[in-house]
């Protein structure tokens, strides 16, 4: 075979050399040991988390050592792309904290290793295909769909593997005469890899996740350019982190299967091999048993849930760095004040398995990182979840800063900070009944002595001051609660109820149901203050009617 003369005949139009488009993509200019890393999603229209679970993992380990982060958007395949979602990806992973130092953007692409986009960057592969052919490397194959699917029969019905080898690569060495009959003809072609590998040969490789491994060599002579002349995945991938210069490629380890192929491509182009990190899937347990994270079956899989819901992008980054890392955890005990930025982020501290996601565990991270912001951060965010999700409600902490802030900075701060609030969504239920149009009752009455409960609100009615201090407001519930015949003593009271009629604790949830509506709340004396007195005695006096007082 004429491999150059097929080259020709395969790629007649004027190409840049290899070297050129070396020069054009030379070595970056980083400190030893920067790593170059990058995200490479398909625009399907659907970022999931763990997009993002990939994308904080590429960040950490770029950012961390001087290096780069890019964005790659890998739309060879036109058929999944879903209008807009190149646009919605940038925005979802930004949102995220997920910091690129070039690659696409929504405006155009940002960075001397461009395009980003693979669709615009078919004369370079056509380089490097042009160059396997001519090494004898791969090859032009003018099987019809009908044909692969009637090999496909027969594979099934010897038994045999399913893929284009061996016997059933029909066009693997065909005599160049015939490539050029089918070519006049203007058939249609697809270029092929002639993998050298064999199934019965084993090839070993350390993944900076998983370890050593042991995978099946590649036989098979897959596709390298489809019938369009636009690169499959793995073409394209091989010769995009080659000039783009990556180091270090993070995926998710359902790439495995096609790992060995990869890795024969970055040989057969003499390209050195860059560090892989696969990262095993997001779990969930599903009763009893763990099963992986589903787009279709779990709402929480979409990044929009964790948006809608009210999830503060600091919560998110952190607990995925506690799934990512199982000892970021202890780190942030040990540096509370620290930004989670400064974690020392390590891939051999990650679960080669993969991770269980744990909303509850999300929870009690994002109460964490909201009790340790300011009451004007936590108004702030809150607002912009409101602006987004509930109108009517932006427009009341628009319209009430003061209250909302006064409301929020409640037990924040110092060693002990109140951890009442998760997600943005909840902050309504947590401060709304300060505001007349959110009031109402929220909790159901409890089984309280009506009359005694009237008698107490009135009587506190008449003696609040909103200029008390705690210790002067907490001396009135007393004074209350023994005109009512209750005890002070909850010490005695603990011992033995029945001898009491009731308990300062029993006045304190009169006065706290009147006034928020609810059973429990942060400090009343300081949510009474922020209402001021007309309002307070106005509540304590609806509820005294209610009652029958």
């Amino acid at each position: 075979m004429d491999n150059m003369k097929l080259a020709a005949l395969l790629f007649p139009q004027p190409l840049k050399t290899p070297e050129e488009w070396e020069a054009i993509y030379p070595p970056r200019q980083l400190p030893p040991g920067a790593v170059v890393t990058r995200m490479a999603p398909s625009p399907t229209g659907f970022v999931h988390l763990g997009n993002v679970v990939q994308g904080l993992a590429s960040e950490r380990l770029a950012h961390q050592s001087g290096g780069v982060l890019f964005l790659r958007i890998e739309d060879t395949d036109a058929k999944r792309e879903v209008p807009g979602a190149v646009e919605v990806l940038i925005s979802s992973l930004s949102h995220y904290r997920i910091r690129f130092d070039e690659g696409a953007t929504a405006k155009g692409d940002v960075g001397a290793y461009g395009p980003y986009r693979q669709r615009e960057r078919a004369p370079i592969y056509h380089t490097y295909a042009k160059k396997l052919v001519e090494e004898g490397r791969a090859y032009p194959c003018f099987c019809s769909e009908e044909e692969l699917a009637e090999i496909h029969a027969k594979q099934e019905a010897e038994k045999d593997n399913f893929g284009y080898f061996g016997k059933w690569a029909k066009w693997r060495d065909r005599p160049l005469s015939e490539i050029e009959a089918e070519l006049e003809k203007g058939t249609p072609w697809v270029l092929r890899f002639r993998s050298e590998g064999s199934e019965e040969r084993k090839i070993r490789f350390v993944d900076l996740i998983k370890g050593e491994m042991e995978l099946t060599e590649n036989c098979m002579d897959h596709v390298l350019l489809k019938s369009d002349g636009i690169p499959t995945y793995h073409f394209a991938h091989a010769v995009d982190d080659h000039l783009m210069r990556t180091t270090h490629v993070v995926r998710g380890d359902e790439w495995l299967p096609t790992l060995p192929f990869h890795l024969q491509l970055f040989d057969a182009l003499g390209f050195a091999k860059p560090k892989y990190l696969h990262i095993g899937p997001l779990q969930k347990m599903d009763g009893d048993s763990k099963r992986k994270l589903s787009k279709r079956k779990d709402p929480e899989a979409a990044l929009t849930y964790y948006r809608r819901e009210g999830y503060p992008v600091a919560s998110v980054y952190e607990y995925l760095l506690g799934v990512l890392n199982s000892n970021f955890e202890d780190w942030r005990r040990a540096n509370p004040d620290l930004p989670a930025d400064a974690f020392p982020f390590s891939a051999k501290k990650m679960n080669p398995a993969g991770s269980l996601f744990d909303e509850a565990k999300l929870r009690d991270t994002s109460k964490n990182v909201v009790s340790r912001m300011t009451a004007d951060e936590a108004y702030e965010l809150t607002l912009a979840w409101a602006k987004e999700n509930d109108a009517d409600w932006a427009a009341v902490l628009e319209e009430n800063p003061g209250t909302a802030l006064a409301a929020l900075a409640i037990g924040r701060g110092g060693k002990k900070p109140r951890k009442d609030i998760a997600v943005w969504s909840e902050v309504k239920g947590y401060i709304g009944y300060l505001f007349d149009g959110c009031f109402g009752y929220a909790d159901e009455l409890p089984d309280w002595d009506r009359a005694d409960a009237a008698r107490a609100l009135n009587a506190f009615a008449a003696l609040y001051d909103p200029a008390d201090d705690n210790t002067a407001w907490f001396e009135k519930i007393k004074g209350v609660t023994e005109r009512l015949g209750y005890t002070t003593d909850m010490k005695a009271y603990k011992a033995d109820p029945a001898a009491f009629r009731g308990s300062v604790a029993d006045v304190s949830a009169f006065v706290r149901y009147a006034v928020t509506g609810r059973l429990n709340s942060p400090d009343l004396c300081e949510l009474m203050r922020i209402l001021g007195r007309e309002r307070c005695v106005a509540r304590l006096k609806a509820l005294a009617d209610k009652l029958g007082g």
